[in-house]
């Protein structure tokens, strides 16, 4: 039988969202913090470690969200099409800013954008029955995919790669190994997952570039990328994804290094001791990440098998702090804040992507230059918030926090309103 709420988790991913929020969303672009940004290539941030949280702290909810290790028809159905909702959430955040109605532009395009976001949301969010959730994903599913290929101007180039499309592929195969493996057969899959991904990286010749590398834009994985994923690539590139195919084989890794240690705290063992399993592990993880480093570095748009590693260390070493001070010394003074961002993660997630590119899209006169436009997230950044700072980067920040602090209002609402948006 699965244990009551896992406070300490969700605190955890509370704290993760919210420092997702802070990173994804500056002021300015161009003035942020060096913490605040990803690694330019080889190396790992703090930044850098948000998106494996996620997939980590999702691995670890996988036993207490499924306390019946029964995989039949039902459960298969239930995790499959979960696992689709949440990879259409992020494939309709691709397409967002492409979508064309009737020749609409300025505010009545906006609204139409924003209309069919609220239909895709209530039908892949909403809370209906199996068979019904099942019909709406796959309709969801079936014509953005279809819009993607169809040749339409538009979405010719639309990303299919992204992160919430990651963590569903993830959650599928996650799922699936809790309820149909042990723990010694999950390791065992790891294991030959991180080897055979480094194998593949540093060994394989790169068609067309020859030698195998790391660098950016000819190893194996961005060569397998431009030829899966012709045209719907990483706007920024187009020639690689940092959420690509093969890169999404180790992440599946961190997925299951969450599940082996969501098991151990579901066990009935005491909790100190669960305590140093945690922090035991964590250690272990990381120096085998930063020893991996030397041969095979550490690098976040890779996803290799050493930030797999690395990464995974410093989330348990989190957990496992959060778990003694929560659960073991039952100190949860000040927690309220990070629960209510730790229970609603997918709301924030799914809308602080539209918000911007809503507030881009409403264009007027810039008040300081008359022959220019402005759009209202870049004026409301300029004149509302930077004129009170002299340091580019804390005026950055300073948009970021109020950002934060807007959320923050509108979580506590959900809160107290008992709103929990689930997928």
């Amino acid at each position: 039988m699965a244990k009551e709420r896992l406070i300490s988790l969700d605190v955890f991913r509370g704290l993760t969202i919210l420092l997702m929020t802070i990173v994804n969303n500056p002021g300015s672009w161009g003035d942020i913090y060096p913490p605040f940004k990803h690694a330019e290539w080889h190396g790992c941030t703090p930044t850098d470690l948000v998106f494996p949280f996620f997939i980590f702290i999702m691995g670890v909810a996988v036993p207490f969200a499924m306390p019946s290790k029964i995989l039949d028809s039902t459960t298969f159905n239930k995790i499959a099409i979960r696992a689709i909702r949440i990879f259409c959430l992020g494939l309709f955040l691709n397409f967002f800013s492409k979508i064309e109605l009737f020749g609409l532009e300025g505010i009545p395009l906006l609204l139409g954008r924003l209309a069919i976001t609220i239909a895709v949301c209530f039908s892949l969010m909403g809370n209906f029955s199996l068979k019904v959730k099942t019909y709406l994903t796959l309709i969801v599913f079936t014509v953005l995919l279809f819009l993607a290929y169809s040749g339409i101007e538009a979405y010719q180039e639309v990303r299919i790669p992204g992160v919430l499309q990651r963590i569903g592929i993830v959650y599928f195969f996650v799922s699936l190994l809790f309820l149909k493996t042990r723990q010694r057969t999950q390791i065992l899959i790891a294991v030959v997952l991180l080897l055979l991904y480094w194998a593949a990286m540093a060994l394989l010749t790169v068609p067309g570039i020859g030698t195998p590398n790391f660098e950016k834009g000819t190893n194996f994985a961005s060569w397998l990328d431009s030829v899966l994923l012709e045209g719907h690539m990483w706007s920024y590139s187009k020639t690689w994804d940092p959420e690509g195919v093969l890169s999404t084989v180790p992440a599946i890794v961190t997925g299951i290094t969450g599940l082996l240690i969501g098991q151990w705290i579901n066990r009935p063992l005491p909790k100190l001791e669960i305590v140093k399993k945690m922090a035991l592990s964590a250690v272990l993880l990381v120096i085998l990440g930063l020893l991996w480093n030397t041969a095979f570095p550490i690098n976040k748009s890779l996803w290799t098998s050493s930030y797999v590693l690395y990464t995974a260390g410093i989330a348990t070493v989190c957990l496992s702090l959060l778990y003694h001070v929560i659960e073991v010394a039952d100190y949860k003074k000040g927690t309220k804040l990070f629960l209510i961002w730790g229970v609603n993660p997918m709301i924030v997630f799914f809308f602080s992507s539209i918000i911007p590119q809503s507030l881009r899209m409403i264009q007027f006169q810039n008040p300081d230059i008359a022959t220019e436009q402005i759009n209202l997230q870049k004026y409301l950044y300029s004149f509302w918030i930077a004129t009170f700072f002299d340091n580019p980067m804390t005026a950055s920040l300073a948009g970021a926090l109020i950002y934060v602090c807007i959320w923050c209002f509108i979580l506590w609402l959900f809160y107290k309103m008992n709103l929990i948006f689930k997928v």
